[in-house]
């Protein structure tokens, strides 16, 4: 009899420990419910307004059961996430601080907190829409970021900002209005998928980062599409980036990446005369090697493949150049080969012949000469561009060699553009 006794006791407590669900109502039943939780429970927001800063310090999940709003009232940041474990989806948050130093966000993950999802959320705010440092494992997918478009770009917040972050994974969000939509440093291993940015600087901004991958985003109204800057290993590939001013891809000293895939047009700067360097440019590496770049399309730029300051040690075939006012700019002393196995680029402006018809043509294909060289390091003669003495110059350098050869020669130019011409970007949100 007295173990029956012990027994029931032992089930009675147990049920009484069970994690369960808890419905708030107001600010305060909702921090009372979060200092006390147990874990795996789970808190619900009925609607309404909920005024103020809140912590999560247990391995809970946080939900609304209907337009339940935070509002952190212009300070700080509006839920901060102490513990491994925790889910936050369906809220409403607005009004967080703009402290980038204090790192004020709409959600912010502190240090060690591993594991943590945060999804289906609606965040508008001037600081970061979701910050996290130093975690394993984040899942944050299908919310809206929106931040202050009456801030200069450079003083807003990112959408989603990422500090030695490990695994994360980053899918489904519609990110404007803010700095970078997603901006990773000295992170690894990371997952970026079908995103849509718009109206910021840059979509994807890596900085210092390693082993990761983004494909099928998209990015339009934005100053440079995606940005690997000092980072290696990177795998992107195909995402769209469309009415840009500064680039669609930047690699600046990254290596050892593959860009593929991607659909690139209507990078230009809409300056009436903008400075040298300024233009749109499709894809613009410097001082990046030993990456590779194919099967990419670059097409309706100011110029479709800007290279600077180094950059020769990269592979570069299965392209297509299409209508980009320049297609190729390089300045540089060395003849750099752009085809890999007998296949090189598709150039819109090529007008070689296929004897043999295997879909490449007779002859290499230059996109620039030594007299373009020669105007892009004395913009200031560019007015005699199109005087008889300068055609006379192009027609005697194609007869013969002035100088060492330098610039880019495709010497297995394509003629057929593989897929068809008609690719249709993304509706824009």
């Amino acid at each position: 009899m007295t173990r029956i006794c012990i027994l029931a006791a032992i089930f009675s407590f147990s049920g009484l420990t069970q994690a369960g669900s808890i419905t708030v109502f107001d600010a305060d039943s909702l921090r009372f419910e979060l200092e006390n939780a147990r874990p795996g429970d789970h808190i619900i927001l009925k609607p309404g307004l909920y005024e103020g800063r809140f912590d999560i310090h247990r391995p809970v999940s946080v939900s609304s059961r209907g337009d339940s709003v935070i509002d952190a009232q212009g300070e700080g940041s509006a839920i901060t996430v102490h513990a491994s474990g925790v889910e936050v989806s369906g809220l409403t948050i607005q009004n967080w601080g703009n402290d980038q130093y204090e790192r004020d966000a709409g959600i912010l993950v502190m240090a060690g907190s591993d594991d943590v999802s945060i999804n289906n959320n609606t965040l508008t705010g001037d600081g970061f829409g979701i910050r996290a440092d130093e975690v394993k494992r984040i899942k944050i997918n299908d919310n809206v970021v929106t931040g202050n478009a009456s801030l200069f770009k450079l003083d807003r917040g990112d959408g989603i900002h990422l500090d030695h972050v490990v695994e994360a994974q980053v899918w489904g969000n519609v990110i404007s209005q803010v700095r970078d939509g997603v901006y990773i440093e000295s992170g690894s291993h990371s997952k970026i998928s079908g995103n849509r940015f718009f109206d910021q600087q840059y979509g994807i901004h890596y900085m210092y980062s390693s082993m990761d991958e983004a494909f099928n985003n998209q990015s339009y109204r934005v100053d440079g599409g995606y940005a690997l800057m000092s980072s290696k290993q990177i795998h992107l590939h195909d995402n769209q980036v469309w009415e840009a001013i500064d680039f669609g891809i930047l690699l600046n000293m990254s290596r050892d990446s593959l860009i593929e895939g991607n659909r690139v047009e209507q990078v230009t700067n809409p300056a009436e005369n903008p400075v040298q360097g300024k233009e749109g440019k499709g894809i613009f590496i410097y001082g990046a090697r030993d990456n590779r770049v194919a099967g990419n399309r670059f097409a309706y730029c100011d110029i479709g493949f800007y290279m600077a300051m180094g950059g020769e040690g990269n592979q570069v075939y299965e392209n297509q150049f299409i209508d980009n006012f320049s297609q190729v700019k390089y300045v540089g002393d060395k003849l750099l080969e752009w085809s890999k196995d007998g296949r090189g680029n598709y150039w819109s402006g090529y007008l070689g012949w296929d004897h043999s018809s295997d879909g490449i043509g007779n002859s290499p294909y230059r996109p620039n000469d030594n007299i373009d060289r020669l105007f892009w390091l004395y913009p200031e003669a560019n007015f005699l561009m199109g005087s008889p003495i300068v055609v006379v110059l192009r027609w005697v350098q194609r007869q013969f060699e002035i100088g060492e050869p330098s610039g880019i020669i495709d010497s297995h130019p394509l003629l057929d553009i593989t897929p068809p011409l008609d690719f249709e970007f993304g509706v824009p949100y």
